[in-house]
């Protein structure tokens, strides 16, 4: 956040339902997300920005940008999907994790199952993921974990006209590669970037090769892309 901060005004809300919005009460599904966010760009007089979405919630930001083009100017996707229940092995996840945060509790389900997946990551921002994914209602990321598998933006990908970033990681189990392709190929004009060793939490893991795409694209720097570009 600080490097960007530093070019850019940043809004970072914490979405209805998740962090410091968590006490807020359902519903939670992605198009009353993209509402909220349209809402609180009113609220600060913003008409137009550069919408960021980051795993779950890269659905988020297609959603505002889908419902409110004028209010996007240019979207970057990061390790995220169109549609997350498009292989067996998703299906089958998509449905058992709801379960296993009930029966598991969010504190029990982030030792057994975050942590394995940000074992690359540096200890205080594992450790910080850790806090905040513990800290959820179990009833709640139930429900939110099942409004973002609901979404399914593959027959308007086409009708997001805006110019788009996609990135993604290569060795991203959680959101594997062939979402990032579906998302390139639906959206017109769309350029993909894909950090190269990278998994699902490269935000944390990868963070200067991130930065590097995203200053790329919002700066147009055509060389400086390609360079991202692998």
């Amino acid at each position: 956040m600080e490097p960007l901060a530093h070019r850019y005004r940043l809004v970072i809300p914490d979405l209805r339902g998740c962090g410091r919005s968590r006490d807020l009460p359902p519903p939670y599904p992605v198009k009353q997300q993209a509402a909220n966010l349209s809402k609180l760009l009113d609220h600060l007089s913003i008409a137009s920005t550069d919408a960021l979405g980051y795993s779950q919630d890269g659905s988020v930001v297609q959603q505002l940008a889908l419902d409110y083009p004028k209010k996007v100017n240019r979207l970057i996707l990061a390790n995220t999907y169109a549609y997350n229940m498009a292989s067996f092995r998703e299906k089958l996840e998509g449905n058992l994790v709801p379960i296993l945060f009930r029966l598991l509790g969010t504190p029990l389900f982030a030792k057994l199952i975050i942590s394995p997946g940000v074992k690359h990551v540096p200890k205080e921002p594992a450790g910080r993921v850790m806090k905040l994914f513990a800290a959820q209602a179990p009833k709640i990321t139930a429900v939110l974990w099942k409004e973002a598998m609901a979404f399914d933006s593959r027959s308007r990908l086409r009708d997001i006209k805006c110019p788009t970033l996609i990135i993604a990681g290569s060795d991203d189990n959680a959101v594997p590669m062939h979402h990032a392709k579906m998302l390139h190929d639906g959206i017109a004009g769309s350029k993909l970037v894909v950090i190269e060793g990278a998994d699902h939490p490269l935000i944390w893991a990868h963070p200067d090769q991130l930065l590097q795409g995203v200053n790329a694209f919002l700066s147009g720097d055509t060389a400086m892309a390609n360079r991202c570009d692998r």
